[in-house]
C-alpha cells in the first residue's frame, strides 16, 4: 500500500531537479564545427548573387540599383565589424555567435517576404550586420580551437570566404534552374539551417570568458602605426585592385555573362563566380609559407595577367577565355591579398594589431562596394561591356603599381646596403 501523509506529519519532499551542464566539444571537433558555421554564413551571403537577375526582372530595376543592393551589404558589414568586432573578447564567443546566426536567419526571412527593392535593401543590411558580427567572432574561435601542432586557423580564415561564397552562389544557381519558385526554396532552407546552426553553438566550448570593457570595445579603432605605414602604402594598390575585382564579379558577374556573352543560364553565371572566388581560396592555400613581399608581387603579376585576359574575353566575346581569366585572376587574388596582409602586418605590436587589421578591412570593403556601385550606375549610359573593360584596366594598373613599389623599395634597400662602408681591417704588425 503506498505511503500517505498522516495528520501532523510533513509530506515527503520530492527530490530537487538538477541541471546537468551540456557537454562541449573537444578542440578538434569544435574547430571543424566553427569552420562549418563560417562556411554556412558565407554561403548565405553568396546566395543573392545569382538571384539578382531574378529580382531585377521581378522588380524591374537595372545594374545601378543592383549594385546598390549589393554594396549596402558591404557597408553594413564593415560598420558592424568595426563596432562589434572585438565584443566577443568581453562577453564570450558563444552569445555573439548565436546572435549573429539568428540575425542571419532573420535576413533570410526578410528575403522570403521581399516584394520590392526596399525590402531587398533591408535584407542586405541585416545580412551585413550579422556577417559583421560573425566574421570576427568565428575568426577568433578558429584561432582559439586550432591544433597546437598544426595551426590551421589562419588558412581557414583566408580560404573560407572564397569557398563559402562560391558554394552559396553555385547552390542558388542550381536551384534557380531546377525549381519554379527558387527564392522561396533557397531562403527557407537557409533560414532553417542557420537556426539549427545557432542551436549547435551550445556544444562549442566558451574560449573567451567574460571580461570588463565591453562598452569600450564598441568604439571603432582604425589606425596604421608609423612603423607599418610604408608596408601599408605598398600593399594598398593591390588590395584595392583585388577587392574591387571581387566586387565586380559578385555583383555584376552573372549580368555580365548574360548581356555580353549571351549566357542566360543562371547556373553558368554562378560558375563564373566559382571560377574566380574558388580560385582565390586555392591561391591563399598555395601562398602559405611564401615570403610576404614575394607572394604579393607574384600574386599581383598573376592577377594582372588574368584581368588582361578578361579584357580580351570582353572584346572578343570568348566564353572560354572569360572562364580561364576568372581562374587566373582568382589565383592571383588569393596569393596577392595574403601577401599584402602579411606585408602590412609584419612586425606590428600586439596592441596595434586590431587597429591595423581594421584599417585593412576598411580598404577592402570600400574597394569591394564603391567601385562596383560606380560601375553599375555608369553602365546605364555607356554600356556594361565598356564599363567592365575600363574597370579591368584600372585594376591592372593598380596591381602593377604595387609591383613597381615593391621593386623600387628593394632597390633602395640594396643601394643603402652597398653604401655602408666596410669596417677597416687592422694593419698587420
Amino acid at each position: 500500500m503506498p505511503d500517505t501523509p498522516r495528520s501532523g506529519m510533513r509530506p515527503r519532499s520530492l527530490p530537487l531537479l538538477t541541471f546537468v551542464p551540456t557537454p562541449t566539444l573537444s578542440r578538434t571537433p569544435a574547430f571543424w564545427t566553427a569552420t562549418g558555421l563560417l562556411l554556412l554564413a558565407l554561403a548565405a551571403s553568396g546566395v543573392p548573387t545569382p538571384l539578382y537577375r531574378v529580382y531585377s526582372e521581378r522588380f524591374d530595376f537595372g545594374p545601378g540599383t543592383l549594385t546598390v543592393v549589393f554594396g549596402i551589404y558591404a557597408f553594413a558589414l564593415l560598420t558592424t565589424l568595426l563596432v562589434v568586432g572585438g565584443l566577443s573578447d568581453h562577453v564570450g564567443r558563444r552569445p555573439v555567435l548565436a546572435g549573429g546566426l539568428l540575425l542571419m536567419a532573420s535576413a533570410m526571412g526578410v528575403f522570403l517576404v521581399a516584394d520590392g527593392v526596399g525590402w531587398l535593401l533591408v535584407a542586405r543590411v541585416v545580412q551585413g550586420v550579422s556577417m559583421g558580427a560573425l566574421t570576427g567572432t568565428l575568426g577568433a574561435l578558429l584561432l582559439d580551437t586550432q591544433g597546437r601542432e598544426r595551426p590551421l586557423g589562419p588558412l581557414v580564415n583566408s580560404a573560407a570566404p572564397g569557398l563559402g561564397l562560391s558554394l552559396g552562389a553555385v547552390g542558388a544557381g542550381l536551384v534557380v534552374e531546377s525549381v519554379a519558385e527558387p527564392t522561396r526554396w533557397v531562403f527557407a532552407v537557409l533560414a532553417v539551417a542557420l537556426v539549427l546552426g545557432a542551436a549547435t553553438v551550445v556544444l562549442l566550448p566558451e574560449t573567451s570568458p567574460r571580461a570588463p570593457g565591453a562598452l569600450a570595445s564598441l568604439r571603432p579603432s582604425v589606425r596604421v602605426p608609423r612603423a607599418q605605414r610604408p608596408g601599408f602604402l605598398l600593399a594598398l594598390p593591390v588590395l584595392v585592385a583585388a577587392w574591387a575585382l571581387g566586387g565586380l564579379y559578385l555583383s555584376l558577374g552573372p549580368s555580365l555573362a548574360a548581356t555580353v556573352f549571351g549566357l542566360e543560364d543562371h547556373l553558368v553565371g554562378s560558375l563564373l563566380v566559382l571560377a574566380m572566388q574558388g580560385s582565390a581560396a586555392l591561391g591563399a592555400v598555395l601562398g602559405r609559407g611564401v615570403e610576404p613581399e614575394r607572394g604579393m608581387v607574384g600574386g599581383a603579376l598573376v592577377f594582372s595577367a588574368g584581368v588582361l585576359a578578361t579584357i580580351v574575353a570582353l572584346s572578343t566575346g570568348s566564353v572560354a577565355v572569360l572562364f580561364v581569366s576568372a581562374v587566373v585572376s582568382g589565383l592571383g587574388f588569393g596569393l596577392a591579398v595574403l601577401g599584402a596582409i602579411a606585408t602590412t602586418t609584419a612586425g606590428v605590436e600586439p596592441a596595434d594589431r586590431a587597429g591595423l587589421l581594421s584599417a585593412s578591412f576598411v580598404v577592402g570593403y570600400l574597394s569591394f562596394s564603391v567601385p562596383a556601385i560606380i560601375a553599375g550606375t555608369t553602365s546605364a549610359s555607356v554600356g556594361l561591356q565598356t564599363v567592365s573593360e575600363v574597370y579591368a584596366a584600372v585594376c591592372v594598373v593598380l596591381a602593377l603599381v604595387a609591383v613597381a613599389g615593391v621593386r623600387r623599395r628593394r632597390r633602395s634597400v640594396r643601394g643603402a646596403a652597398a653604401e655602408v662602408p666596410e669596417p677597416a681591417q687592422p694593419i698587420a704588425a
